[in-house]
């Protein structure tokens, strides 16, 4: 593996490091308190080509790798996780998921506007009962002539409120489990869909997260994304874009704990001296840079995995577990350095402890990550190469999946 970056991703690096610095930190409290940011951050992260990152340009997009998307994670979320939340699902969890299963057609029509920031796209999986059990889902898309007939509706749905396009999971035929699922794009303007924002959440307070109803909503067959019954194959496929992109954000969020932590210990004094130069406070700080390091490595191992059109279900559900896991202890220490302070907004610190919880949970939880792991190393799950991979980079013509 080539540890050095291109000079396109440290220009990438500084650019969106430049914009969260300048656009989102000097406001961020304000946008937590309120539970909402700005929407012209929306405009702002087009006009940065961010929307698209890693979509080929013939789709509107940067043209740039997989590893350039991480570095995007990981500077939004050194802002706030609600920023590399819209990430993670406008491209990761819809985008890149259009690029490996739609058909020209599609592709032209809804994938071209999302990667240009043109229009906003989610995801729509979870259920009031159907989390890490995706089987036991209870939305149902009935054929009707050249149309289906969606009614159901779905949780915790990030830009539940914003999002232009919707991918979108429900049963075709319950009698078949996990083979009955199938996957529709629904736009938000189809007569009986509706969305409803969550409020008093823990953390991401400036992040639109809600649930979507379908109420009789008619989508032409022309909105399946593939085959009738690929919905689960499809659903998986994009978690492990959506994982990438979480476990990418993680690393940003133990880089601005650790940057809070460093910039307070030499502030602060006790007893004399600056509290960076005290033993336990520094061995805080040095599992901040542990955790760091080996999240950045477990999250590029994956990108170059992506790039070369190789399979890594195995490998994402590393880097998602280990790097949630070390941002949580992280932001968790960065509150105990800050002290009495890092119980007070006056710090960002207390808002990190608030967000790193989340994606512990959400996109698989630790337990199930700890779970997928063990199987692999017992023999019990095996990961097999992909029919239709997400296009391999740099990005031909003739790699992409026309459908």
């Amino acid at each position: 593996m080539n540890f050095d970056f291109s000079e396109e991703q440290v220009m990438l690096r500084k650019m969106v490091r430049s914009f969260v610095d300048k656009e989102i930190n000097p406001y961020m409290r304000q946008w937590d308190e309120q539970g909402a940011f700005d929407p012209k951050i929306w405009k702002r992260l087009s006009d940065l080509n961010l929307m698209g990152v890693c979509i080929p340009e013939e789709y509107g997009g940067s043209g740039m790798d997989y590893n350039s998307l991480a570095i995007v994670c990981e500077e939004l979320e050194r802002g706030d996780t609600a920023f590399r939340t819209a990430v993670s699902v406008h491209i990761g969890l819809n985008s890149l998921t259009l690029l490996q299963w739609g058909t020209e057609e599609q592709k032209q029509k809804y994938l071209v506007p999302q990667a240009k920031g043109e229009k906003i796209a989610a995801f729509g999986l979870t259920e009031p009962g159907a989390g890490s059990d995706v089987a036991s889902l209870q939305t149902t898309a009935v054929r009707d002539g050249d149309d289906y007939i969606l009614n159901g509706s779905k949780t915790w749905i990030s830009l539940c409120d914003v999002a232009d396009h919707f991918i979108v999971f429900a049963y075709t035929d319950k009698e078949k489990k996990h083979h009955g699922i199938s996957a529709f794009i629904v736009e938000r303007t189809m007569p009986g869909f509706s969305s409803r924002a969550i409020k008093g959440k823990l953390g991401i307070r400036s992040g639109n997260t809600g649930e979507l109803f379908f109420d009789q909503v008619r989508v032409p067959k022309e909105n399946r994304l593939g085959e009738e019954g690929e919905g689960f194959k499809i659903a998986m496929a994009a978690l492990d874009n959506g994982r990438f992109t979480v476990a990418a954000g993680a690393v940003g969020l133990i880089m601005a704990s650790l940057e809070e932590s460093v910039n307070y210990c030499h502030e602060r004094k006790t007893f004399g001296k600056e509290i960076g130069k005290h033993q336990l406070v520094q061995q805080m700080i040095a599992n901040m840079e542990a955790g760091l390091q080996m999240s950045r490595l477990l999250v590029y191992r994956v990108g170059e995995l992506k790039n070369k059109g190789v399979r890594n279900t195995r490998e994402t559900s590393l880097a998602k577990w280990q790097s949630c896991d070390f941002a949580n202890k992280a932001a968790d220490d960065a509150v105990q350095i800050h002290g009495a302070y890092g119980y007070s907004s006056e710090y960002p610190v207390e808002r990190f402890l608030r967000n790193s919880k989340a994606p512990v949970i959400y996109e698989g939880t630790r337990e199930i990550h700890t779970i997928m792991q063990a199987e692999y190393v017992l023999g019990y799950r095996e990961d097999k190469p992909l029919n239709n991979p997400l296009p391999a980079w740099p990005f031909e013509r003739e790699t992409v999946k026309k459908g």
